[in-house]
């Protein structure tokens, strides 16, 4: 992209070369505004770190974009409502320190007639300055943010929203291909029903021919998207409700497009919480999702939470921050803030690593995150510790963890607390993984629940362990591990090597 232009028609450089990249702790908290045709959103971030966390996040349906595609102009209404959230926001950005805010608009804004007078009113009256981009930018934006929360993503993005549907490739980091389009549900709208699933089918053949259809995965990006996924959980009775890294296959799509077509609208909203200016979309939202896969053929459809406001903060990152690994970025700051002896995960890994010979770098990593997040719920009451690392692992804002591996994190964590899981509340999410990552999980949560027992700087130095595959575990100690080395220590490390099925032996 070589820029786009304000109204005026001063050309402004594209955001990567405004923003400039900095570094790590160059920056505090980042605050971006997303002026969508349905939704308004502020985004508060705090810091630039790879695994950013929200420290403010509120949402209007302002519905800017409704009736454009017959008046040309932005809903009078919306207007009205999004000027109302936008001076909102920029008085809540004063308060919180946060100038200036980054404020991007959308289809709605650079399509409608009447977009520059909005934006100028905005700008004279709030302060805010919107940077009204174009279909293209729009979309390297959300392809970025995909990235923010899959750094090793390759497949399409899709990004929906009320006027405009936006198809980018991501691939080795990198966005490649993209191309956008007026398949938004409020656009939609216009077009005869008779027509409509030929007229969808015309447009996504024609982008197809663009960014190709040998992609086995498709990222969704989107508020209409994310409800139809949240359904999808509610047919299938799926146990956990984070849409985030959510998987569904073409034909479990189809399925819940047709369950959605026997069921009142209404009355599933009320089960699964979204809005009612959401629901009236999500009809044509399935039928443009049911072309999309009909066109492109994939065998797996992904769902992001994270969107053209990610990719933004995606521009502030450094290439050295963005090829760090997002899990293990959000678990050391988590130890950081919340631990009682912060730095003692990075040495309970090394101690443990004996114990887990040859294991592949999936499941290393979340040993890693494991061990620096083990004492992260002392503050929790004794009794519900275990629970309560489970559901802030598996319900966690985390990035580039897919809902089995959240559930493996949480179980480990609750085995740091906890020996026994029967009759547990959280069993129905156990489904989610295989006997053999069950045992594994229950395997390293005995482990850290053992090692936490020498909690001390010198950790190195008062124990090692030695392990033979199938046979035994020997725990070495010196003087200073023997004097740790108590009742509740011999206990916990029986029971580790029970679960293991091997000799457990004290030297």
């Amino acid at each position: 992209m070589n820029g786009v232009r304000t109204t005026s028609g001063q050309k402004i450089e594209p955001f990567g070369r405004k923003f400039g990249k900095l570094p790590k702790r160059a920056l505090k908290r980042v605050g971006i505004v997303d002026v969508g045709s349905n939704s308004i959103r502020l985004v508060v971030f705090d810091g630039a770190a790879r695994s950013p966390a929200y420290f403010y996040n509120e949402k209007v349906m302002a519905g800017l974009g409704q009736d454009m595609a017959t008046t040309g102009r932005l809903n009078p209404a919306g207007v009205e409502r999004g000027f109302s959230a936008l001076a909102r926001f920029a008085a809540l950005a004063k308060s919180m320190d946060i100038e200036p805010l980054t404020c991007v608009a959308t289809a709605a804004v650079r399509e409608a007639e009447d977009g520059p007078a909005f934006q100028a009113r905005v700008e004279k009256e709030t302060g805010l300055k919107l940077w009204v981009i174009d279909g293209q930018e729009e979309a390297r934006l959300s392809a970025q943010g995909v990235l923010l929360g899959w750094p090793d993503a390759k497949g399409l993005v899709c990004d929906i929203g009320g006027n405009s549907l936006e198809l980018a490739v991501v691939e080795n980091g990198k966005v490649g291909k993209r191309v956008t389009s007026q398949l938004g549900p409020f656009r939609l709208q216009q077009v005869p029903a008779d027509k409509l699933q030929a007229h969808i089918t015309a447009i996504l053949t024609e982008l197809a021919q663009e960014v190709g259809t040998d992609h086995e995965r498709i990222y969704l990006v989107g508020g209409s998207w994310r409800a139809i996924a949240r359904l999808d959980m509610e047919r299938s009775d799926y146990p956990m409700t984070v849409l985030h890294e959510y998987r569904m296959t073409p034909e479990a799509v189809a399925q819940t497009i047709d369950w959605m077509g026997q069921h009142d609208l209404n009355t599933l909203r009320g089960k699964v919480g979204i809005s009612s200016s959401r629901i009236e979309l999500v009809p044509l939202a399935g039928q443009v999702l049911s072309q999309l896969i009909g066109v492109f053929a994939p065998t797996e459809l992904a769902v992001s939470s994270f969107g053209i406001r990610e990719g933004l903060l995606y521009e502030h990152m450094s290439e050295t921050l963005r090829r760090r690994d997002p899990l293990i970025e959000a678990a050391r700051f988590t130890e950081k803030q919340m631990a009682r002896l912060p730095g003692f995960g990075k040495k309970l890994y090394q101690f443990l690593l004996p114990l887990f010979p040859d294991l592949p770098p999936e499941r290393d990593r979340l040993m890693q995150a494991a061990c620096l997040l083990h004492d992260t719920a002392w503050r929790a009451h004794p009794d519900y510790r275990a629970e309560a690392c489970f559901d802030n692992v598996t319900r966690a804002n985390m990035a580039a963890l897919s809902h089995p591996e959240r559930i493996y994190l949480g179980l480990a964590l609750l085995h740091r607390y906890k020996n026994n899981r029967a009759q547990s509340q959280l069993a129905p999410l156990f489904a989610l993984l295989s006997e053999e990552e069950i045992l594994a999980a229950e395997i390293l949560g005995k482990a850290m629940r053992f090692g936490a027992m020498f909690a001390i700087d010198d950790l190195a130095d008062a124990a090692s362990l030695v392990h033979v595959p199938g046979e035994s575990v020997t725990l070495n100690l010196t003087k200073t591990g023997r004097a740790l080395m108590g009742e509740v220590a011999r206990s916990r490390f029986q029971s580790l090597c029970k679960s293991m099925k091997v000799e457990g032996r004290i030297e």
